[in-house]
C-alpha cells in the first residue's frame, strides 16, 4: 500500500472512530494488565464478565495476591485456561509487590518479565495504560495487515514491525485500537463486510464481497 493510501486509510478510520480504546473494562494499569493476561484465547466480553466481580474484591496487587490461586480461579473459571492464568496473575502480583512497589512498570523489559506477559500483552499495556505508540498484533491485526496490503508479513512480529514503519506518527498511538476494532467488526475472518468498509477501495484483498 502506498504512503498516501496508508495516510488516507488511517484518516478514514479516525473519522469513523475519533477516540478508540480497548473493550476491556479496567480502572487502573494493574486492572488492565490482569484483564489482558486473562484475555488470551478468550473474548473481551467473557473477561469483562469475570472481572466485573473480581475487581470489586481484588482491585489491587495486594488484594489479588491475598486471594491466592484457588481463590482467584473461582472468579475466572468461566475463562479458558483459567488455572494457568490464575497461577500467572498471582505470580505477577507477587513480583509487582516485591520488585515494583506494587506499581505496573511502564517498561517493556520489566513487563515481559512478568508471568503470562508476552510481547503482545506488553504492547497493549504500554499503549493503553501509558500512551506509548506501540502496536499489539493479535489475530485480527495480523489478518488485516496481510489481507489489506497495509503490512503483509509471515509472522506476528513481521506485521508489527512493518506497521510501525509504515504508520505515520500522528496515527501510531491509536493505530492498534483502530485496526483491532476494524478487524473484529468489519474485516472479519470468514465473511468480511466489505460493502460497509470505509477503506475498501484502498484494500488489496482479492476476495472482496462488494
Amino acid at each position: 500500500m502506498k504512503k498516501a493510501d496508508i495516510e488516507l486509510f488511517y484518516t478514514r478510520l479516525r473519522a469513523a472512530n475519533p477516540a478508540p480504546t480497548t473493550e476491556l473494562n479496567y480502572a487502573t494499569p494493574f486492572q488492565l494488565l490482569v484483564a489482558v493476561i486473562l484475555s488470551a484465547q478468550a473474548t473481551d466480553v467473557g473477561v469483562n464478565k469475570a472481572t466485573s466481580r473480581l475487581f470489586l474484591v481484588a482491585p489491587t496487587p495486594e488484594k489479588m495476591l491475598a486471594l491466592g490461586e484457588e481463590g482467584l480461579a473461582e472468579y475466572i473459571k468461566t475463562i479458558g485456561l483459567f488455572r494457568t492464568k490464575a497461577k500467572n496473575v498471582i505470580a505477577t502480583c507477587r513480583i509487582l509487590l516485591e520488585q515494583h512497589a506494587g506499581v505496573v512498570p511502564a517498561d517493556r523489559t520489566a513487563l515481559e518479565a512478568l508471568p503470562g506477559v508476552g510481547r503482545k500483552t506488553a504492547n497493549v499495556v504500554l499503549n493503553t495504560a501509558f500512551g506509548e505508540p506501540t502496536i499489539a498484533v493479535d489475530t485480527h491485526i495480523f489478518r488485516l495487515g496481510n489481507r489489506t496490503g497495509l503490512a503483509p508479513g509471515k509472522t506476528v512480529l513481521d506485521v508489527e514491525q512493518k506497521l510501525l514503519r509504515v504508520t505515520q506518527a500522528e496515527f501510531k498511538k491509536d493505530a492498534h485500537h483502530w485496526l483491532i476494532l476494524h478487524g473484529r467488526y468489519v474485516c472479519k475472518a470468514r465473511k468480511p463486510e466489505c460493502s460497509g468498509c470505509v477503506v475498501a477501495d484502498l484494500c488489496s484483498f482479492k476476495g472482496k464481497t462488494l
